[in-house]
């Protein structure tokens, strides 16, 4: 079920197996995964000792809330209340024959309250926002149970922080935490990289190779950005979440995995999947749990704690005897509450660190911070700060005669010349420390200065590297 943080409870559902002996004897397996194998061979979820069961003879596998049954080739058939099926939804209660053997299906369905957390804190994640202790509490109430998790949230908002804080919660925290991007990578690599490939299987193949999911085995697997993989890759990943088993390129053998999946993107899937750019199945067989994470404007009251902890951990702040930097003062850390946070965690994180190299003493002051955050404009000397004046915008004189349209480009025109002259003169000409401030690709920074008459060309001695 997903949740997008303010709801109050979450519905895990589980489904439990009862296998009866012909002594009367009863044995009971509960299964968390969304899929189940039976079968003789060793290397199925529930393993049944019956010479009229086939090696891998039946799954159960989940379909949204409901559970169903497949004969996935078996001798002698598989039933459900004495009906011999190929695939048939189950109802809790009912009766499963696999050759001799009797089973009994029951649905688990377990309504999990979430109250907020009275922590400021779990594991790396900080806030004290009644969004993020909500976070804290499905948190701890998902993470022991192995289902399948979809973070939903704006770059920089702590999806991998999220995820590793779930694995960490979870009685895998001493097996493999594994991350995949899979917007880094060519898509003609990505499968290769997920699930292996044998010798040979494509130029430059030139021995086997073990993926990903093999590596992570007990363990948890992060797919970063999901979004982003091609849609033939899909159903290769639906299997694996399905069979829970996947084939190397260019194999056929098929290989057990036990590896919990949590998925993140920056996009809404459900409109991918509207715009058909991502199965819908696959997007109901990753979010058992969806958890919408929060953006950094949205709980301002946890810039604070954010900061102090970045300051605390962070490794450039680190000297032999604690923190170089000790806090920040009141009116920076104002200023870091005012500003809208377009890049979230990530973008708080890199201005911090930021101002820490700029700090003479033991707090972060106001000058430090960059210009667009600080709302003033500081020159500085080598080895000495000097006045600072407030940052104006540009006056552009409004006429009678002249639109909506032109008033505005005059003003954006305006606006752009002074800003970049400002961060120029503030980095001494020099192109990629401006840029780098600016948080904008040095090239197109280069275009707009000269657009300006502010660098003569490429080759400028003063502003380049």
């Amino acid at each position: 079920m997903s949740t997008d943080l303010l709801a109050t409870a979450v519905t895990l559902r589980r489904c439990k197996l009862v296998r009866v002996g012909i002594d009367g004897s009863v044995a009971e397996y509960i299964f968390d995964q969304p899929s189940v194998t039976l079968g003789s061979s060793d290397d199925n979820d529930l393993v049944i000792d019956d010479d009229k069961v086939s090696g891998e003879h039946a799954r159960v596998f989940q379909d949204g809330d409901d559970f169903l049954m497949e004969d996935v080739g078996s001798t002698n058939g598989t039933y459900i209340n004495n009906v011999r099926v190929r695939t048939a939804y189950l109802k809790s209660g009912c009766s499963i024959r696999l050759g001799g053997t009797q089973l009994r299906f029951s649905l688990l369905s377990q309504r999990v309250e979430i109250t907020p957390s009275q922590r400021q804190s779990l594991g790396p994640i900080v806030g004290k926002s009644e969004r993020m202790r909500r976070l804290f509490g499905v948190i701890e109430k998902i993470a022991p149970t192995g289902v399948t998790v979809v973070l939903e949230g704006e770059t920089g908002t702590g999806k991998e922080v999220v995820a590793r804080t779930v694995h960490q919660y979870s009685s895998r925290a001493n097996n493999t935490f594994i991350v995949f991007d899979c917007g880094a990578v060519q898509q003609n690599l990505i499968e290769s990289e997920l699930f292996g490939h044998e010798k040979g299987s494509f130029t430059g193949a030139l021995a086997g190779r073990q993926g990903l999911f093999e590596m992570a085995h007990g363990g948890t697997i992060f797919l970063d950005e999901i979004g982003e993989l091609a849609l033939d890759l899909q159903p290769k990943l639906l299997r694996a979440l399905e069979q829970r088993e996947i084939r190397r390129v260019g194999g056929n053998r098929p290989i057990k995995i036990d590896v919990r999946i949590i998925a993140a993107t920056n996009r809404t899937l459900a409109d991918e999947v509207e715009a058909g750019r991502f199965r819908e199945d696959l997007y109901y067989r990753l979010s058992v749990v969806r958890l919408q994470l929060p953006p950094l404007r949205e709980r301002r009251e946890d810039v604070p704690l954010l900061v102090r902890h970045i300051l605390k951990t962070g490794s450039f702040n680190r000297i032999a005897d604690g923190q170089r930097v000790k806090g920040i003062a009141t009116a920076a850390l104002e200023a870091l509450m005012r500003y809208e946070w377009p890049g979230n965690v990530r973008e708080l994180a890199n201005v911090v660190e930021r101002a820490c190299s700029f700090a003479d003493g033991e707090f972060v002051q106001l000058e430090d911070l960059p210009d667009h955050i600080a709302g003033v404009r500081v020159s500085r000397s080598r080895g000495a700060k000097q006045a600072t004046e407030p940052l104006r915008a540009p006056v552009v004189p409004v006429h009678a005669d002249r639109t909506f349209k032109l008033a505005k480009e005059s003003w954006l025109a305006s606006f752009e010349k002074e800003y970049l002259e400002t961060l120029l003169t503030k980095h001494s000409g020099n192109l990629s420390q401006a840029a780098r401030e600016a948080d904008v690709d040095r090239k197109h920074f280069r275009r707009l200065a000269r657009k300006y008459g502010l660098v003569s060309g490429p080759t400028k001695t003063k502003t380049s590297d």
